[in-house]
C-alpha cells in the first residue's frame, strides 16, 4: 500500500484544526502518520494536541517562533520525508479533506504517471469554499493542453502551479527539488515551489479529490486590494515574487512584475503610503535570494532519529 505522511501547519486556529484532524482520521486511505507543525500558537493548541486521543500515528512539531506558512511547510516536509513515506500530503489548518480525498489523490497520481511517465511531481485537489462554490484563491494554473489526461478517461487535468491546500508530493520530488523557501514566510512560497517542481513535467489536479477551504471570505487576491490591515501580507508577497522574477527568470520579468504592481496599486486607488511601502519591498527583492534546502543533506543521525520517532 502506498504510504502517505500528512502535514498540517497551524497557527492559532484551534477550532479549525480540530476539524482538519478529524477529517484526516476519516480518510478511506489512512495516512501512515500525521505531522502537526505548530507555529508557536498561543490559543491552547499545544495543550489540546498533548491531551487529544489520536487514532493515527502522529507527531507534533512545535516551532520556537512563528515561522509562517512557508517555514511550517518546509519543516513538515522534512519530517514527512524522514518518516520514509512514499508521499507527503500538505495542507493548512483550515483545509478539510472529504473522506475520499487522499484515496483519489493517490489514484489520480498513479494514473497520471502511467500516462505521462515517472516525472509527474505532484497531485492537488479541487478546493471548494464552505458554501460549495469553487474557492477563488486556490485555482491551479493549467497547462495549454490541460485536458490531455481527460481525453484518456482520467479525472485529472494538467497544471503548472497550485496553492498548498491539499497537495500530494512524491518522495523523489522532495529529494530532487528540495523544500519550499522557509525565508519567504508567507505568500508566493507555494507558487514558486510548484513552478519549481513542474520544470520538467506538469503536475495534475485530481478532479474527484475534494477539500473544503474554510477561509474568511471567498475571493481571490490581487494588489489592488491592499489596505492597512492586509499590507503586511502583501509586503511579503511583493518581496518574494520580486526575488523570484529577478533571480530565477531575469531582469525583464522583474521589471514587468514591477510595472504590473504599479498599475494594480494605481487602479485600486491604494493610498500613497501603502504604495510606497510595497514598492520598497519590490526593491528589497533584489537582495533577497534564499538558497534551496534539501532534506537528505541534513545529518543522517538526525534523520534516523526523526524516522524512528
Amino acid at each position: 500500500m502506498v504510504t502517505v505522511a500528512a502535514v498540517v501547519v497551524t497557527f492559532n486556529r484551534l477550532e479549525k484544526l480540530k476539524t482538519v484532524l478529524a477529517s484526516l482520521e476519516a480518510q478511506t486511505h489512512a495516512p501512515a502518520k500525521v505531522f502537526v507543525i505548530d507555529n508557536a500558537s498561543t490559543d491552547g493548541t499545544a495543550a489540546y494536541l498533548l491531551e487529544r486521543e489520536w487514532t493515527l500515528p502522529y507527531e507534533v512539531v512545535t516551532m520556537a517562533t512563528n515561522s509562517g506558512g512557508a517555514g511550517g511547510f518546509a519543516e513538515g516536509m522534512v519530517h514527512g520525508y524522514a518518516s520514509g513515506a512514499d508521499h507527503v500530503w500538505i495542507m493548512d489548518d483550515d483545509c478539510y479533506p472529504r473522506p475520499q480525498a487522499l484515496e483519489a489523490l493517490v489514484r489520480g497520481f498513479e494514473q497520471s504517471v502511467a500516462e505521462l511517465g515517472g516525472d509527474v511531481p505532484f497531485a492537488c485537489s479541487v478546493v471548494e469554499y464552505i458554501d460549495g462554490n469553487i474557492c477563488e484563491m486556490n485555482n491551479p494554473v493549467p497547462t495549454w493542453d490541460w485536458a490531455r489526461l481527460l481525453v484518456k478517461g482520467q479525472s485529472n487535468v494538467m497544471v503548472t502551479a497550485c496553492s498548498f491546500v491539499s497537495v500530494l508530493i512524491p518522495r523523489w520530488a522532495i529529494a530532487e527539488y528540495g523544500l519550499p523557501y522557509r525565508d519567504y514566510f508567507i505568500w508566493f512560497d507555494d507558487r514558486e515551489y510548484t513552478l519549481r517542481l513542474t520544470r520538467r513535467c506538469p503536475g495534475v489536479q485530481v478532479m474527484d479529490s475534494v477539500v473544503v477551504h474554510d477561509m474568511g471570505e471567498n475571493r481571490g487576491v490581487n494588489f489592488s486590494m491592499v489596505d492597512a490591515k492586509s499590507v503586511w501580507k502583501f509586503a511579503y508577497g511583493v518581496r518574494n515574487e520580486a526575488s523570484y522574477q529577478l533571480h530565477h527568470r531575469g531582469l525583464l520579468y522583474f521589471l514587468e512584475f514591477g510595472a504590473r504592481l504599479f498599475v494594480s496599486l494605481h487602479r485600486g486607488r491604494v493610498s500613497l503610503p501603502l504604495r510606497a511601502k510595497l514598492l520598497g519591498r519590490l526593491f528589497a527583492g533584489i537582495g533577497f535570494n534564499p538558497k534551496i534546502e534539501y532534506p537528505e543533506r541534513r545529518p543522517q543521525r538526525e534523520l534516523a532519529e526523526e524516522a524512528a520517532a
